[in-house]
């Protein structure tokens, strides 16, 4: 999955901060696995340099004078599909970038956050970035979709239209009121997870996200989901019910778990370790919907790096849930979801367009 560490990952800065600069260019020159080829300070710059320098993963800043990081990326990105990660402040266009193409993105530093925290993180994403596929498909389509877009610039771009999900109602042979999914993602999950959203009715079984994203910016993500999508979406609190219709998105740096409370079923968002290296943890998520769920459940997991959410997929599946897991051609990182199918937890796979129709097609008729 990682690729050869004998083999130094070639990187480019671009930033139009002579500071943030220097700080990121001899911040990650310390890591021995990282390159640092060259640094841009705009647009027009990296371009060049991106020619020149052969990058193998561009750091980019979302807000540039002239040429902004989104704009940039939706120029370049189908000519030149590299794996960018976006260095952020707590800002709601990261979405619109990580739809033009980004694979990930970290917070820039605000005195909450350590500069060592920073860059350890940035240095591990870049790692991931180094093997993920960027599809130019998918860029070419998403700059298509910006083209045509009236939206303010200030706005999240909204995903492509698709035809108005058809309601699941009552006609299914289980009971739709009791059953509950959850999904986990990491690497390349935000739009991915989004794609299986916007195809899914307003009267969803209840459902329970876990995307590795960092503090701020879960709450922000479940706002573009419910704008987009037709169910309600929103950022879980400790104690919100699961229920149809709704789907909650764990909060960033909380472990989410479900608890059952006799027929009714909660999600428990609290402090905690890290579980298989990550909070919240997809596998903490799903080994308590192991436990704890008495009615049907499905499990989906998709793409990201390592293997967070497998087992306790495999946990889910022997409990009687019916598992999904994304396909290898459609996946930004066939991490996780590749980990789940090996050891036995996927039932069946699909690309990252059909899970809502799987998903849709099991619903109505169990199968």
């Amino acid at each position: 999955m990682l690729p050869n560490q004998q083999k130094k990952i070639r990187i480019l800065v671009v930033d139009d901060s002579a500071v943030a600069r220097t700080f990121l260019v001899k911040g990650l020159a310390t890591y021995p696995n990282i390159e640092v080829v060259g640094y841009a300070i705009n647009a027009l710059d990296a371009k060049t340099k991106i020619l020149r320098l052969h990058p193998d993963v561009m750091t980019l800043d979302v807000e540039m004078p002239g040429t902004n990081g989104i704009d940039f990326l939706r120029q370049l990105l189908p000519e030149h599909p590299l794996p960018v990660i976006l260095v952020s402040s707590l800002n709601l266009r990261v979405f619109d970038a990580l739809a033009a193409g980004a694979v990930d993105f970290v917070r820039k530093p605000d005195g909450v956050e350590s500069r060592e925290s920073f860059l350890r993180s940035l240095s591990q994403k870049i790692v991931v970035a180094s093997c993920a596929k960027v599809s130019p498909c998918r860029i070419h389509a998403a700059a298509h979709q910006a083209a045509a877009s009236t939206s303010a610039p200030t706005a999240a771009a909204p995903a492509a239209p698709v035809a108005p999900p058809t309601a699941l109602g009552h006609s299914s042979g289980m009971n739709l009121d009791q059953t509950i999914i959850g999904l986990g993602a990491s690497t390349g999950g935000t739009e991915a997870t989004l794609e299986v959203l916007k195809r899914l009715p307003a009267d969803i079984p209840g459902m329970v996200i876990v995307q590795h994203m960092p503090p701020g910016f879960t709450g922000m993500y479940a706002q573009r989901l419910n704008k987009i999508c037709a169910m309600e979406v929103r950022e879980a609190k400790n104690g919100d019910e699961i229920h149809r219709g709704l789907v909650l998105v764990a909060p960033a740096d909380l472990q989410a778990r479900v608890v059952r409370m006799g027929s009714r079923y909660t999600l428990a968002c609290q402090p905690g370790e890290k579980v298989s290296g990550h909070r919240p943890s997809v596998d903490a998520l799903f080994t308590s919907m192991a436990s704890q769920v008495r009615c049907h459940m499905v499990g989906i997991i998709m793409t990201g790096m390592g293997r967070d959410g497998a087992s306790g997929l495999l946990e889910m599946r022997k409990a009687g849930a019916y598992t999904i897991g994304q396909d290898k051609d459609s996946c930004v990182v066939y991490g996780m979801p590749c980990v789940a199918h090996e050891i036995g937890a996927v039932a069946i796979q699909a690309s990252c367009e059909n899970i809502a129709a799987v998903l849709m097609q099991h619903l109505k008729t169990g199968k």
